[in-house]
């Protein structure tokens, strides 16, 4: 595959610029089996909303056909499960959480590795990834399968994450 560059100009990043170098939705770390495609997860309703709603010209207009977003601000009713499952920027900044070439988080840095960039953060990102699974375990201990209605915070937490709760 011929590598892309893609200049991102939005609210946040000006200027930036990577290459996309693995065909979209594949080429990914063997550790790293995401259940979710982002346009997925946009579609389910996540993070209120609000997530990517000013960059949209980055990725795949596809994507946002069926999204539940929210421009004006998070609205957590257009979550999965309805409740709010996210901690502000400022509390990610102070944990750093956020690389530079990803300000808006995980989830952008997931996106952005779903359409084919690589790069020496995604090591860091799917071992935080991987982290998450310890929620699946809660899950499966504490609510009874099938029961979408056990926990709804944490099953909307793991939706933010690209693990489909809703099967667990």
């Amino acid at each position: 595959m011929m590598p892309k560059t893609v200049l991102v100009n939005d609210k946040i990043q000006r200027n930036y610029r990577y290459e996309r170098v693995k065909p979209m939705g594949r080429g990914f770390d063997p550790e790293f089996k995401p259940q979710l495609t982002p346009k997925r997860m946009l579609a389910l309703g996540v993070f209120g909303g609000k997530y990517l709603t000013d960059c949209r010209r980055e990725f795949p207009a596809d994507w946002f056909a069926r999204a539940k977003l929210s421009p004006e601000g998070s609205n957590p009713l257009l979550n999965y499960f309805g409740v709010d499952a996210s901690q502000p920027l400022s509390v990610w900044k102070k944990k750093g959480w956020i690389h530079p070439d990803d300000p808006r988080g995980w989830f952008q840095w997931y996106c952005r590795y779903y359409m084919g960039r690589r790069m020496a953060d995604d090591a860091r990102q799917i071992k935080r990834w991987k982290q998450v699974a310890r929620h699946v375990a809660q899950l499966k201990k504490h609510c009874e399968p099938g029961d979408v209605f056990c926990r709804p915070r944490q099953r909307q937490a793991l939706l933010h994450w690209a693990y489909d709760s809703r099967k667990m």
